[in-house]
């Protein structure tokens, strides 16, 4: 948990936080992570009136399942745009552990995959259909445009709708 005293913020400036905490607060095995290890977060905290915020990153590691492959494979949670502000309720003692908790699951992969750092081969083969091996990827009647890719454009299956953009 991350809890801040607002006497340890000094008036009119921020208070800098750099540390390390338990990721049980973060509840990632309902998500389907287990933390590897601590939360790092490296936050400037301050007060602004009647409000409350706080700006920063938060690192995470997790290990989490491909839905691939079903191998497990570790994967860094990191932002470095962590934003908060709430107004302050009469409280001396701030917690952010809904927030930073929040952010850390919005960050979390819906369909892991083990490839998807790009330093990693997944073993899950799928086959590819015809329309993605062909040269001639979309091709409309006679008298329409028609689109076709040549193999260094296949790298993004996006160039198609390049392609028709430019027609």
């Amino acid at each position: 948990m991350i809890k801040v005293h607002l006497s340890e913020i000094p008036h009119n400036e921020k208070l800098h936080l750099c540390a390390e905490t338990d990721p049980l607060c973060l509840g990632l095995d309902e998500a389907g992570a287990e933390a590897l290890g601590s939360l790092f977060y490296d936050l400037e905290i301050g007060v602004s009136g009647i409000s409350f915020f706080a700006t920063g990153s938060l690192v995470q590691n997790v290990r989490m399942t491909c839905v691939a492959c079903l191998e497990s494979f570790d994967h860094e949670i990191k932002t470095t745009s962590f934003a908060m502000q709430r107004d302050l309720a009469g409280s001396e003692l701030v917690d952010l552990t809904e927030e930073v908790r929040e952010d850390i699951h919005l960050l979390l992969p819906m369909h892991p995959r083990c490839d998807m750092g790009g330093n990693h081969q997944c073993s899950a083969q799928f086959p590819t259909s015809e329309f993605l091996k062909s040269d001639l990827r979309f091709r409309k009647d006679p008298g329409h445009h028609s689109v076709e890719l040549h193999s260094e454009e296949k790298s993004s299956i996006w160039s198609v709708l390049d392609q028709l953009i430019k027609h």
